[in-house]
């Protein structure tokens, strides 16, 4: 199983699981993260690369492989990520540099998926 796969089902999974345990405020943080995301004064694509870059400075894997995984589904190009990346790097400094290894891997799994 590739290491989309696997994150992708565990999160499915584990979602589910949160969701099914009924809990009002688990539900409410979802849906607003849901719908900071949404098209509004910044468009989906801008959003994306914010959630990325800011997830590498939290240095939150789960969060970056998502935020990849979104970013590649809006067909950002490379260069486009890996500004994300730098200015990510910039902000959190030398300390974000193991999640960016993992984040390059993971960008680079997403490119060889589609290939």
């Amino acid at each position: 199983m590739s290491i989309i796969q696997n994150f992708n089902e565990y999160r499915a999974e584990m979602n589910e699981k949160i969701m099914a345990a009924d809990n009002k405020v688990l539900k409410r943080i979802f849906n607003l993260d849901t719908n900071a995301f949404a098209e509004g004064a910044l468009d989906v694509k801008t959003k994306e690369i914010v959630g990325l870059a800011c997830s590498m400075v939290l240095r939150c894997d789960d969060c970056v492989r998502y935020h990849l995984g979104k970013c590649h589904d809006l067909k950002l190009s490379s260069a486009e990520v890996y500004e994300a990346f730098s200015i990510a790097n910039l902000i959190g400094g030398t300390i974000v540099i193991p999640h960016l290894r993992r984040a390059v891997e993971y960008w680079e799994a997403l490119q060889e998926e589609n290939v």
